[in-house]
């Protein structure tokens, strides 16, 4: 896979350069004949869409640890059942949050397998 991106590139890159030099250069005048129409095939290679990045859910903040969960006294009591209510409230926002990253993996993985059968599509129109 490897060495046909290198041959897209060298052939886009041969393509850009080879164009250049015929812009510069007087062009002889063209017939009133239409161009040929384009190659069907390439026009079956379907473009890839990636996820809208609106759709990627954004992953819950971890709560704010207490200065004094680490000190050697402890916490008060009150403070203590405060970060464990908070940390009961992360693990249920953690347990909604990880079926829509997972649904938006999925789409991202659909995503590079499109685009990886594109870029071989677009190959096998170029050997043609």
């Amino acid at each position: 896979m490897r060495g046909l991106l290198f041959f897209l590139a060298g052939v886009s890159l041969a393509g850009a350069l080879g164009a250049a030099p015929a812009l510069a250069a007087p062009q002889a005048k063209q017939s009133a004949t239409p161009t040929a129409p384009p190659n069907p095939v390439a026009a079956s290679c379907t473009v890839p869409v990636p996820p809208p990045v609106g759709e990627r859910p954004v992953k819950p903040a971890l709560p704010q640890k207490p200065a004094c969960l680490d000190a050697k006294e402890g916490c008060p009591g009150w403070e203590a059942y405060s970060f464990n209510d908070a940390v009961k409230a992360y693990n249920l926002q953690a347990q909604a949050f990880r079926p829509l990253a997972e649904a938006y993996l999925q789409k991202l993985n659909a995503y590079v397998k499109a685009s990886s059968a594109y870029a071989q599509c677009e190959a096998e129109t170029m050997q043609k």
